[in-house]
């Protein structure tokens, strides 16, 4: 049989492809991966967008409401303290409302639940990561609620006295009387007993004065309420009280009490005025008012001498 002769085309160059060497797999996986993120990114765009604007509106709405809230609650009696909290608590709340609801735009399928159950599940892990933030934050909310100091109160707490500047929702902010500025965790009032100086519109002072043992206890008595009575620091509307209380090492220690005004500043002054009075008055009156006496007892007899001069100018026992 004759043998079929078969002719090869030759192929066209034009429509022949050169095939350079093949990317690696990994790079071409990546690529995709940053392709179909940068896809998906675009898409939400819109979206990331409306979020924005909605945490935008929040932030208005929430001035808004915190300067209408402010007007209306200084109006109302109640304390500057809860009025302050009342803001706080509204104006959280509404920023609150304001991401859930940007959450949601940005993410179409979130729902109210999923985002209070998911807010749930995460403030275990947030309370325990910032355990003493919210201890601190809570401690400021029973402060502003119940606590009996306002802003421009003395207290004293933990060896800090001073004047209340500020309360907010996680600190106290506190000038002392020398002018620095503490900083006190609202944990720290919270947990430790705090003296509020100036709970009321009077502070009781009370000091010690002596009089010899040589003097009358009745004529002394009557001179210092006298010099009392005489100082415009002291509330008369208050009792005034001068009682002998002690037998002291060199003098009867008579015990003065009074009221005055509840400020540090008035105390020192009070304190100033009434013990320049007693002593002027006791003065006047010829009443000592003795430093101690201290009486040496010699195990023996001292012997006393006269000096003479020596013939150089010198003296001798």
């Amino acid at each position: 049989m004759p043998a079929k002769l078969i002719e090869s085309t030759p192929a066209d160059p034009s429509t022949t492809e050169t095939t350079s060497e093949s990317a690696p797999p990994g790079l071409e996986t990546a690529f995709d991966t940053v392709s179909s993120i940068w896809k998906d990114f675009l898409a939400h765009l819109p979206l990331i967008g409306a979020g924005v604007l909605v945490l935008v509106g929040t932030a208005v709405i929430a001035k808004l409401f915190d300067a209408v809230s402010r007007r209306l609650l200084a109006k109302t009696r109640l304390r500057e303290s809860l009025q302050a909290l009342l803001e706080r608590i509204l104006y959280i709340t509404i920023w609150a409302i304001g991401l859930i609801v940007s959450a949601m735009v940005v993410l179409p399928g979130l729902t109210p639940t999923k985002a209070l159950a998911g807010l749930g599940l995460s403030s275990i892990a947030i309370g325990f990561a910032f355990k003493d933030i919210f201890e601190n934050f809570f401690a400021g909310i029973l402060i502003l609620w119940r606590f009996p100091f306002e802003v421009d109160d003395f207290i004293e707490c933990d060896s800090i006295r001073g004047r209340v500047e500020d309360i907010t929702v996680r600190n106290t902010l506190i000038r002392r009387t020398s002018g620095e500025l503490v900083v006190v965790p609202n944990a720290t009032i919270f947990k430790n007993p705090v003296d509020v100086l100036t709970n009321r519109n009077v502070r009781r002072v009370t000091i010690l004065c002596g009089v010899a043992y040589g003097e009358d206890i009745d004529e002394a008595r009557s001179v210092i309420e006298s010099a009392l009575d005489k100082c415009e620091s002291v509330d008369t509307s208050q009792p005034v009280q001068v009682f002998a209380h002690e037998f002291g090492s060199s003098s009867i220690d008579f015990e003065l009490a009074w009221w005055t005004d509840p400020t540090p500043l008035g105390y020192r002054r009070s304190r100033d005025e009434v013990i320049t009075q007693v002593k002027r008055a006791l003065d006047d009156a010829g009443i000592e008012i003795p430093f101690p006496y201290r009486t040496l007892t010699f195990k023996e007899p001292l012997s006393i001498g006269r000096q003479r001069p020596d013939d150089d100018g010198s003296e001798d026992a």
